[in-house]
């Protein structure tokens, strides 16, 4: 017996209430009660004559099933039916959030997102750009963080004035980590700056491979530049600083959502936000 048989029969038995009917959209987290697998829907399509969905759960593992009985969400067992068309106040925006209807830019906070560098800045703003706007948070490249500490303290962070930055390669006993470290040592830093990191060498790698058609990103040895390798082991151009800028386009150009990123960039983009968006961060 299949856990769709199982569903409909102990969910619409003489013994149970009928199983309450949620639409399939994206974002609804789910939990498959045969398998016991957890994700949030990210897409719904048809195969095969049927109406399917794709859950993905929290370390990025993606799973198939149809519609229908077996699932749970919020603690209650549901029936999963085809969402009907969305109007463009509900589309979500490619962070996934409910795209508000006419929201207009908020005046810009005192606080900051500081990015290490122009494609970090891009990424972030291809994604999370509607959010930010609403929210009035402005993200600015830092273009390298050697004299972090130095800028943290040009900033003069406050309670009102906060500062979120997001540093590439953060691992433990790295540069960037004593780098970061040095940093929260400024005065005001202390519960108003947040460091937060990923553990790529550059952002390019936070954009998952299935997203350029790749099964994983080429591996470049210690010592070689990793953007110049990168791009050669993809056969694309690869010898001018113009190369890197148009190679970065074809990456990005790849990016359409939060779903083509990897989980690691997307905690720590989301815990900035939120750093940045606390009551009393800022007017």
């Amino acid at each position: 017996m299949s856990y769709h048989e199982w569903g409909a029969q102990d969910l619409t038995g003489p013994r149970a209430a009928p199983a309450a009917k949620v639409e399939a959209r994206p974002g609804v987290v789910l939990e498959d009660v045969q398998s016991g697998f957890v994700g949030e829907i990210l897409r719904t399509e048809k195969a095969g004559g049927m109406h399917v969905m794709v859950l993905e759960d929290r370390r990025g593992k993606r799973r198939t099933f149809p519609l229908g009985f077996g699932f749970h969400h919020e603690g209650s067992p549901v029936e999963l039916i085809p969402a009907r068309a969305q109007s463009a106040a509900q589309l979500r925006t490619a962070s996934g959030s409910v795209r508000v209807a006419g929201a207009r830019a908020r005046t810009a906070r005192a606080s900051r997102i500081w990015v290490e560098g122009k494609h970090d800045a891009e990424l972030v703003e291809k994604v999370w750009g509607d959010d930010l706007r609403v929210e009035g948070i402005v993200v600015e490249p830092l273009h390298g963080v050697d004299d972090l500490a130095a800028a943290v303290r040009d900033f003069a962070p406050s309670a009102g004035r906060r500062l979120g930055i997001l540093v590439d390669h953060l691992l433990p006993g790295t540069k960037e980590a004593r780098i970061a470290a040095g940093a929260m040592t400024v005065a005001g830093a202390a519960g108003n700056v947040l460091i937060v990191g990923h553990p790529y060498v550059d952002v390019w790698q936070a954009v998952k491979p299935r997203a350029l058609g790749l099964d994983a990103w080429p591996v470049i040895p210690r010592g070689e530049d990793w953007k110049t390798g990168i791009l050669s082991r993809l056969g694309w151009p690869h010898s001018t600083q113009a190369d890197a800028a148009n190679g970065w386009k074809r990456i990005l150009n790849g990016v359409s959502t939060y779903a083509d990123l990897e989980p690691t960039l997307l905690g720590r983009v989301e815990e900035v936000i939120d750093f940045l968006t606390a009551p009393g961060a800022g007017a």
